[in-house]
């Protein structure tokens, strides 16, 4: 019995945790939140086609260093460098932020007060997917914002683009996924593009014996070869991450893997190592199956480490918190 009402609580703990998020948080307060969100992500992503790639990966490098809580999105002060700093994500393309600053201004105009920077990402991030032919998937919603954003904390809490999978397996682990689930967020990398320093070490020293990967496609290498030529002097310069199909979320990212034309270095690990070649080739092979998995992992991730009630607020601005 003792057993019994542990397990209770546990599950009560968790759903107290999570109780308050909701499919229709908004239906009395905002109900045209998902309508508004869903037309500026529209225009935003016809103006400038790179937007889906840098909203989604905006929205991982969120939800991983302490929730998503939108504490990526708020800027430095004169005593605190904030996530969004962090070398790592001095990367982060801008037109990320931009679709969410533009998303807040307009629900701001319809419903002050009402809608948190944390929602807005989620919902933009899966109205992006799916303008760009992913899968479309329903976002529980009523996440408030964080009000504390550390650089400090960001590198040990993201994948590298240099890790194995054992290290990359651990990183997710310590958010709850499986390999499986592993594979199927990396798989985000159908869209968006990489700079070329991130894989630099791959194309002009990666060995005394090669100074290329020898994973790597040659066609690729030496296309990338060229068009990365000058990345020390102009650290700006990049390259899709899917070289057949860049601006279209499909399975393509996957069967790229098994020709060897994965860009990053943790890309083309996921079909060399056996743990993870098996969700590789039944990804490549079914699209359909990598929709499903994508759909339960992103479910899942949006909800890591989320704030409800007094843990946050609601901003009034995106890069600031309330004061």
């Amino acid at each position: 019995m003792t057993l019994l009402l542990f397990f209770l609580f546990l599950s009560l703990s968790c759903l107290s945790a999570n109780g308050r998020l909701s499919y229709n948080y908004y239906e009395k307060s905002c109900p045209k939140v998902e309508e508004i969100v869903r037309d500026v992500m529209v225009q935003k992503q016809i103006l400038q086609p790179t937007t889906a790639g840098a909203t989604v990966r905006l929205f991982f490098h969120d939800c991983f260093v302490d929730g998503c809580d939108a504490s990526v999105l708020l800027s430095s002060t004169p005593t605190n460098k904030a996530e969004r700093d962090a070398d790592i994500n001095l990367s982060l393309p801008g037109d990320g932020f931009d679709a969410i600053v533009r998303a807040k201004t307009q629900l701001e105009f319809s419903c002050p007060g009402t809608v948190s920077c944390a929602d807005i990402l989620a919902l933009a991030t899966r109205d992006l997917v799916t303008i760009t032919g992913g899968p479309y998937y329903k976002v529980r919603l009523g996440r408030k914002d964080g009000r504390v954003s550390d650089a400090s904390r960001v590198e040990s809490n993201l994948p590298l683009p240099t890790m194995t999978v054992t290290q990359l397996a651990s990183v997710f682990a310590a958010k709850g996924f499986s390999i499986g689930e592993m594979v199927a967020l990396i798989g985000a990398h159908t869209i968006g593009f990489s700079h070329c320093k991130e894989f630099a070490k791959r194309l002009y020293s990666f060995s005394r014996a090669s100074p290329v990967d020898p994973s790597m496609n040659t066609v690729l290498s030496q296309a990338l070869q060229k068009a990365c030529a000058n990345y020390t002097k102009d650290p700006t310069m990049s390259v899709f991450n899917d070289v057949m199909t860049p601006g279209k979320f499909d399975n393509m990212y996957y069967q790229n893997l098994e020709k060897g034309l994965g860009l990053l270095a943790s890309d083309q690990v996921l079909y060399t190592d056996p743990r993870t070649k098996v969700f590789v080739e039944l990804f490549a092979r079914n699209q359909t199956a990598f929709f499903n998995a994508f759909v339960d992992a992103m479910d899942k991730l949006s909800i890591v480490g989320v704030k409800v009630g007094r843990k946050g607020e609601v901003r009034k601005r995106c890069d600031m918190v309330n004061t």
